[in-house]
């Protein structure tokens, strides 16, 4: 079968994938209302397209935090890939790095940090941090990433306690035996996620400064008040985030979000954005809307479910093509 756009990879990987993995990663919480309306808030978003502008050149390029991505899109951070692929975020980062983009690796990869970063030296890559209640275990974390190049910390925030995914309740979801959550093993037995650290606040992003020269983006805001508050704790970035719709379900898509924290932000930090990006129409409407640079979650596991690091190279080979046409088409 041709792949040709994103459903097909979405296609293959329902198909092949073991239904407890392609649960674990289609899931969204409750009746999955977020998860949806990220993907339908796209297409109620329409074009103003203008004529007889000179596009024979194009220049898709873009820097986030001062460093050249190819195309701006990026892979967002999700949890173990070895349920995709048998060489998990390896294949990841080297795909990333193939098309010379952002990978943000998972605290809950099913690889250690030093194996991200041995797979693909000199690739750009992000640290996506959850806090823990032990935080010795956390700092170590961010002070291994930074040791090991990664050029970015991304705090997520919308994760106090686990959103309820009822698909994963029906199958009692747990990784098989052979897969440990690597840069946790120690401190962590998977799906015990009362370890998240339910006090956190505002105040830890100090205490996160204090351990770590990188620069700290914060993930999961969807309002102005909060996009307030980050700039106000001195955030170099925001992700504009609802998880994929996996936490609280009914909140806004996070296209919609996005209007309100970029107006809120007004230049001061970079804003990025994910959820629901499934075409190259979508990456130029976020970005339209004030976003520097969009993330993909969901799409990556498919891409890997394909054909691994091959795969994910496809899939970003498809958004860039579909991106330089939509910007064309557009003027």
């Amino acid at each position: 079968m041709a792949m040709v756009c994103l459903s097909d990879f979405e296609a293959y990987a329902k198909k092949y994938l073991p239904k407890i993995a392609w649960d674990y990663f289609a899931a969204g919480a409750d009746d999955c209302t977020t998860r949806d309306e990220n993907i339908l808030a796209y297409k109620r978003i329409r074009f103003r397209p203008r004529m007889l502008r000179d596009v024979s050149v194009m220049d898709i390029r873009t820097k986030i935090l001062g460093t050249e991505i190819s195309f701006p899109v990026g892979i967002a951070p999700t949890g173990f890939h070895q349920l995709a692929w048998p060489d998990g975020e390896k294949s990841t980062a080297k795909a990333a790095r193939a098309m010379n983009t952002c990978y943000i690796a998972s605290t809950y990869s099913t690889c250690t940090l030093e194996e991200i970063s041995a797979a693909a030296p000199g690739g750009l890559r992000w640290f996506q941090l959850y806090i823990h209640r032990n935080r010795a275990a956390s700092q170590q974390l961010v002070q291994r990433a930074e040791a090991l190049g990664f050029q970015a910390l991304v705090l997520t925030t919308d994760v106090p306690y686990t959103g309820k995914r009822r698909d994963d309740v029906r199958n009692g979801f747990r990784l098989p035996p052979h897969m440990k959550v690597k840069n946790l093993e120690k401190a962590f037995e998977v799906c015990k996620m009362s370890l998240l650290d339910p006090s956190v606040t505002w105040n830890d992003i100090y205490w996160l400064q204090s351990l770590t020269r990188l620069p700290v983006i914060i993930k999961g805001i969807l309002t102005r008040e909060d996009a307030e508050l980050a700039v106000r704790h001195g955030v170099q970035g925001i992700i504009v985030s609802n998880h994929g719709g996996r936490q609280l379900d009914e909140v806004p898509a996070t296209i919609d979000a996005l209007v309100e924290v970029v107006e809120a932000v007004r230049g001061r930090v970079e804003v990025y954005v994910d959820g629901g990006i499934r075409k190259g129409s979508d990456v130029l409407k976020a970005l339209a809307l004030g976003a520097k640079c969009v993330f993909i979650g969901r799409p990556a596991l498919w891409g890997l479910a394909y054909k691994g690091e091959d795969g994910l190279q496809d899939v970003l080979r498809i958004l860039q093509d579909e991106f330089r046409l939509s910007m064309a088409l557009a003027g």
